[in-house]
């Protein structure tokens, strides 16, 4: 018999009839009747199924009694023309091989529709679902455009490290990372961790972010960019909260903060842009399942400028929403950090378009952030996104070496670990700036999910590190 090769079902539903072929996949349905069997393939290669038609004169019963709801299957046979709607070709088979059986009892994964929190009950075989195939095709998509802007940029990828022994938000949640004897943790005399008995002589954690390391990057090559997991050890249960998550973190020599918001909104307009390019199969999917404006959404931060407000102008505007009778949860008044409510009403109720925030209070921003000459505020810079809220944080860096030395001591921070960063500053010290845009948040704008746990394959969240 005449070797053929496997090929994917996204490949064989663009294919002409008349070849004869080789599809492997999963069963999603079967149907029929006692002369004829329909089974919907899928291999994860595309959204859609190609459709097996079974005639029982030429496939045994048992094989067929065996072909049930997520069974995998070795379908040979030729191409033909669709009779039915929905796809122009089907595999009329000629022989079937059943790879592995499915229990269609136990098997978790039933023909009816499931809900997204009951399939996180069953996480570990959500990834075979219509929903979860799309993500997952949808979160390749989007980090494969992320390393070709930057790649076609110039950016030099830098991996920066997990483990750090730098807190670089200063939010102090952060896990710790150590080989001590939990149950018998030595000790210095006045009983404090003696941390010089751990594998690194020091106290380190996972990292919250590559950011200072990338400084150190781009004080070197120029513009550099990281993309990588970071680690937030806060107790927070909310849809858009993850203590793993990935974050992608340019850092830019000898940009202020106008080059910072120009790239900001480039980048996310080619990441959207590319996803609708790409992943319309997908898109069109969610948006028929889930969220019927996603793809009106996703074209509307496209072919415009995003609005650009300083905290102080966003707050009177708030300010005034609240004078005409706008309620908020959280109170509005100048010095407060925006909640999620805030930054949607000045995105979908005020502006009707992306906004870029910048000029915070340096109260509420990190110590590294560039103070204005008002002696209040700093050069920070969140862009704001409908649905969503902040997609990105950054900020014109502190270039000058006096002032960030007088930011850490008023803020009473540990130089001791700060040193390496300072020398930044200390030799050859250029204007720079970066930003960094979390991945999921980014995933959560271009599918439509609704919560950051389902556009993440596993999901790291308190009391949950299943796998």
């Amino acid at each position: 018999m005449e070797t053929i090769k496997r090929r994917k079902v996204k490949d064989l539903l663009q294919e002409q009839p008349g070849t004869e072929v080789l599809a492997k996949g999963w069963v999603r349905t079967k149907r029929g009747n006692k002369q004829i069997k329909f089974i919907a393939l899928n291999d994860g290669s595309t959204i859609y199924n190609i459709q097996v038609v079974a005639d029982t004169a030429k496939i045994d019963e048992d094989t067929l009694r065996r072909v049930t709801t997520g069974a995998s299957l070795s379908v040979r046979g030729t191409l033909v023309a669709s009779v039915g709607s929905g796809q122009a070709v089907e595999i009329q088979a000629e022989s079937i091989e059943v790879l592995g059986e499915c229990d269609p009892v136990r098997y978790p994964l039933q023909k009816k529709d499931t809900s997204l929190e009951y399939l996180r009950t069953v996480a570990h075989m959500r990834l075979r679902t219509n929903t979860f195939g799309a993500v997952l095709r949808i979160r390749h998509a989007m980090a494969f455009a992320i390393h070709k802007f930057f790649n076609d940029k110039g950016f030099v990828y830098l991996h920066t490290p997990l483990i750090t022994e730098s807190d670089a938000e200063g939010a102090g949640d952060m896990f710790q990372v150590t080989t001590m004897n939990l149950e018998n943790i030595p000790k210095k005399k006045d009983g404090t961790v003696d941390f010089s008995k751990d594998f690194f002589g020091k106290k380190t954690s996972l990292t919250v972010s590559g950011q200072l390391e990338g400084e150190l990057g781009a004080t070197a090559v120029g513009e550099i960019y990281t993309f990588g997991p970071t680690f937030r050890a806060e107790n927070s249960n909310t849809p858009r909260h993850l203590a793993e998550f990935w974050m992608i973190e340019p850092e830019m020599a000898f940009y202020d903060i106008e080059d910072n918001m120009e790239l900001a909104e480039e980048f996310v307009k080619y990441l959207v842009q590319y996803a609708l390019d790409h992943s319309m199969d997908d898109l069109q999917f969610l948006c028929d399942k889930y969220d019927n404006g996603l793809i009106e959404r996703l074209r509307s931060v496209l072919g415009i400028a995003f609005q650009r407000v300083t905290y102080t102008e966003a707050v009177e505007i708030l300010e005034a929403a609240v004078a005409s009778g706008v309620q908020f949860e959280y109170p509005v008044s100048w010095g407060m950090d925006f909640q999620s409510e805030h930054e949607r009403y000045l995105v979908e109720k005020h502006f009707g378009k992306p906004v870029i925030l910048i000029d915070f209070p340096k109260d509420i921003k990190a110590f590294y952030m560039k103070q204005n000459e008002d002696g209040r505020t700093v050069r920070g810079m969140d862009v704001l996104f409908p649905k969503i809220g902040e997609i990105i944080g950054g900020s014109e860096r502190e270039s000058s070496l006096e002032k960030l030395e007088a930011r850490i001591d008023e803020l009473k921070m540990s130089r001791k670990n700060l040193e390496w960063y300072l020398d930044t500053r200390r030799y050859g010290t250029v204007p720079h700036s970066g930003f960094g845009l979390g991945f999921e948040r980014l995933l959560l704008f271009v599918t439509g999910m609704a919560n950051i746990r389902d556009v993440i394959p596993f999901p790291r969240t308190p009391k949950n590190a299943e796998f």
